[in-house]
């Protein structure tokens, strides 16, 4: 679905709001492409970052995919106003295997108050093409819009 921005500057607030993000930092996340609606966020393999098992840890996973889906949400509300989720879910598809992970989130309905978002993990580095790689994990969220709250600075 194709979607009309209200801020003109989406691209450049949304970069801003992720350079603040110092979660992000601490991951070592780093955000790859924003469209109206579509934000990708790619998370190297790390060994600081494995479960017991020696897979990405699912936490790292949801982090990744809940700033995609969030910020797909941001790159459609108006300059005064921000996102917080109030709610996901995600399933796990596969192991955290591959040298590096992108989360992608998508708009899937923008209200005036609500946003839902749908984003999905693909684990890259296994010899494929990004068209081509694994989904691994599959989120579904919601997004609040905040107004008048000094949240959108």
């Amino acid at each position: 679905m194709k979607y009309q921005p209200q801020d003109p500057a989406f691209e450049a607030r949304v970069r801003a709001s992720f350079a603040r993000q110092t979660f992000m930092t601490t991951l070592g996340a780093t955000l790859l492409a924003v469209e109206p609606g579509v934000v990708s966020i790619d998370l190297p393999f790390r060994t600081d970052l494995l479960q017991q098992h020696g897979f990405l840890h699912a936490a790292a996973l949801t982090a990744v995919v809940d700033s995609a889906c969030g910020f797909a949400a941001l790159t459609l509300m108006p300059p005064e106003a921000a996102v917080l989720t109030i709610e996901f879910k995600v399933n796990f598809l596969a192991p955290a295997a591959g040298t590096h992970f992108r989360a992608v989130g998508r708009v899937v309905r923008a209200g005036r108050n609500i946003c839902v978002s749908s984003g999905e993990v693909l684990s890259l580095g296994n010899g494929e093409a990004a068209s081509n790689a694994p989904v691994i994990a599959l989120m579904q969220a919601t997004m609040m819009t905040v107004r008048g709250s000094g949240l959108a600075d």
